[in-house]
């Protein structure tokens, strides 16, 4: 193998983008989850410093305008962890009526309470213990 194609297999974190096509050809809800979750938990383990620039990149639409509207919440929420500007192409992305993604009246409930304000700004009720659970 040579180094050419080492460099092609290397290992590279999904970025908000990338996480956008995903759930635009995903339609099994419960997969479109375990995708944002895998996302969170490939974020997390990157290095502060190439954290921001899977925020950046303008995600393509998904095709449902929760998921993109939950998009923008989730970039916005993680910016703001390091005291970062949110990217500009999230500003748009409000629901008109919120979304609860939450089945259960006790954790729709919660979801109002503890919301993280990015999400509850987007119109996206998840409760910031499910974010810290993924």
């Amino acid at each position: 193998m040579s180094d050419s194609e080492d460099v092609d297999m290397a290992y590279r974190p999904m970025s908000v983008a990338e996480l956008a096509s995903r759930l635009a050809i995903t339609a099994d809800e419960k997969l479109q989850w375990k995708l944002v979750w895998e996302f969170l938990e490939e974020y997390r383990w990157e290095a502060t410093e190439n954290q921001h620039p899977l925020l950046q990149d303008v995600p393509q639409p998904t095709g449902d305008e929760r998921w993109d509207a939950l998009l923008a919440a989730l970039a916005e929420h993680l910016a703001a962890q390091h005291d970062l500007a949110p990217p500009a192409w999230t500003e748009p992305r409000v629901l008109r009526r919120p979304w609860f993604p939450a089945e259960l009246p006790s954790q729709r409930a919660e979801a109002l309470v503890w919301a993280p304000a990015a999400f509850r700004k987007h119109g996206v009720y998840l409760s910031a213990r499910d974010l810290e659970a993924a």
